[in-house]
């Protein structure tokens, strides 16, 4: 490993353990209603938003909870839809974008209001400035949110006993923006700017060349330069878990990520709010052990992760090796961040659901493309998006407590509530939910010649490309191998159908999870209770997220990417 990169990889895992612990405590102190520094300045808008939507703060059941979170999540996406669809005719288009067709409005309509930014057009000829700002980037905020307030409820249904209400949706949301997403993504916005990211309202310049070049195509005179308002979406893009990027390139174009500073803070984005909810966890459940565990269990997993990848990245190709080329291979990579810096980012994108990317995973090596899509195979639990990664590693540690319990003959409890089978099932729910998805869309687009024409590689490879793509959409990752066309109405739909179901069947479990675990009444620990704050557990709980992972996606890591590294070295 080079110094330079091993000294960004331990200054980040330091900024990660300086930040997360007094972040988390924070959006505690937001969630308990609680007063914080920025309540003299917010507390009065935050009134005037309950008062002009006429919210009156009266606390929902589980399956309110949920209407009501359908019912904002149903209107977002008809919203954007429709947005899409018009934008052509509408304001602030000054590259005359036109509207989109409907499968691509309908596919990036879900994609957005569902957190995973899937994206199957270009963002600087797809997409208008209006729709970026109005469409995109309010769903990015919205979406994120709904994400964190699900987390929070199922941590209340841990902490209440014999209960039935678990908070208002609507303060909660209003909350989670005011007070956490929008004042970050504000001052991460200016200093994006300070570092060269775009934020303007100017049509694409078009600039003429110092020499033509002459192509099969005829003779190029100019380069179209993008413009647009990049940085207010690219702050939240990354703080949400989002991934959607401004340009096609995403955080490879160096109008969204343009220096190694602002590769670095974009990844302290990426993982805060997912690390700091560990934390957050441990203050509203009164016992910081239990964050703990959760912390450190997703800590391990992602430093052995991108440790793998990095290995695998600046050992390189031998094929290409053995052509002459020396040091480490930067096809696909940023010079700017070189191995260390795609790594990390990669790394973090994919183990937190973000789906950003600043290099092209397609050019990755097959050891190195297999970390991200392990993990997002492993149900996104490695810190995970924003709130879900909280809530589905929590069904994670239900299930090991309820087969640690079975293994000792006793109840399983964990924080005083006994785990019985309707928990179960809802664990299992939410986390094999994605899983059976992927394998069955996987299945049906390497049968159907409308999936297999979507690959730009035959073999092993193709079949990586398929796998990750569908991995990705019913993980709400939204990042893709670069190598899948998902541009036609077969992918579209498919993905669509991917994204919805792994989003809504997982976060609705986890609602009615919540509910059932408030009604219960409390256990108090006994001799014979499993502490879940030691070390012990935290090794148990990497355990069986390890082996459900592989019981699930094995053979198909083995049929593609492990056979393609197989062929590579030998």
């Amino acid at each position: 490993m080079h110094y330079a990169e091993l000294i960004q990889f331990v200054a980040f895992l330091g900024a990660i353990l300086l930040l997360a612990k007094p972040f988390g405590l924070y959006m505690a102190r937001i969630y308990e209603g609680e007063s914080t520094a920025l309540t003299p300045l917010l507390a009065p808008l935050e009134k005037g938003i309950y008062l002009f939507c006429r919210i009156d703060g009266a606390e929902m059941d589980w399956t309110r909870y949920a209407m009501a979170l359908f019912i904002l999540n149903g209107v977002m996406g008809a919203s954007l839809f429709l947005l899409l669809l018009l934008q052509g005719g509408l304001p602030l288009n000054p590259n005359r974008v036109a509207g989109a067709s409907w499968g691509m409005a309908l596919n990036t309509a879900i994609s957005f209001v569902t957190n995973t930014n899937w994206q199957s057009y270009a963002g600087e000829t797809g997409v208008s400035y209006l729709t970026q700002m109005a469409g995109l980037a309010v769903h990015n905020f919205l979406s994120a949110a709904s994400g964190m307030v699900v987390a929070i409820v199922l941590i209340r249904g841990l902490v209440r006993k014999n209960a039935h209400r678990l908070g208002n949706f609507w303060v909660d949301m209003t909350r989670t923006v005011l007070y956490i997403l929008l004042p970050l993504s504000l001052v991460v916005a200016l200093f994006l700017v300070s570092q060269g990211v775009l934020q303007n309202f100017g049509a694409n310049k078009a600039v003429a060349l110092l020499q033509p070049q002459t192509t099969s195509a005829g003779v190029i005179r100019e380069q179209v330069i993008p413009m647009g308002p990049v940085a207010s979406q690219e702050a939240i893009k990354e703080l949400g878990t989002n991934g959607g990027g401004f340009f096609n390139a995403n955080s490879a174009h160096p109008f969204e990520n343009p220096t190694p500073l602002s590769n670095f803070v974009e990844c302290l984005l990426i993982l805060l709010i997912p690390a700091s909810l560990t934390f957050t966890f441990g203050r509203l459940v009164r016992n910081p052990g239990q964050g703990r565990t959760l912390f450190y269990s997703m800590l391990f997993l992602l430093v052995v992760a991108a440790g793998v990848m990095y290995r695998a990245e600046i050992a390189g190709n031998p094929l290409v090796t053995k052509m002459g080329v020396v040091g480490p291979y930067l096809e696909g990579k940023e010079v700017r961040f070189g191995v260390g810096g795609s790594v990390l980012f990669g790394s973090l994108a994919t183990a937190t659901s973000c789906g950003a990317v600043n290099a092209m995973h397609d050019s990755l090596t097959p050891l190195g493309g297999l970390v991200p899509l392990v993990m997002m195979l492993l149900g996104e639990v490695v810190f995970g998006g924003v709130g879900v990664g909280l809530y589905t590693m929590l069904s994670f540690v239900v299930i090991a407590v309820f087969v640690a319990g079975l293994m000792i003959g006793r109840t399983p409890e964990y924080l005083g509530k006994k785990i019985e089978v309707r928990e179960m099932w809802l664990a299992v729910g939410t986390v094999l939910t994605a899983g059976v998805l992927v394998l069955i869309l996987v299945g049906a687009a390497v049968l159907l010649p409308s999936g297999l024409a979507g690959r730009a590689n035959p073999g092993a490879h193709g079949l990586s490309e398929i796998l990750y793509g569908f991995a990705s959409a019913a993980n709400n990752n939204g990042s893709a191998f670069a190598g899948l066309d998902a541009t036609s109405l077969f992918y579209r739909l498919l993905t669509a159908a991917a994204i919805l179901a792994g989003r809504y069947v997982p976060l609705l479990a986890s609602l009615a999870m919540a509910g059932s675990l408030a009604a219960k009444k409390y256990s108090p620990p006994g001799l014979g209770t499993l502490p879940t704050d030691k070390v012990t557990f935290t090794l148990w709980l990497v355990v069986v997220i390890v082996i459900v992972g592989a019981l699930t996606f094995f053979p198909a890591l083995a049929l593609g990417p492990v056979i393609e590294q197989l062929k590579m070295i030998s």
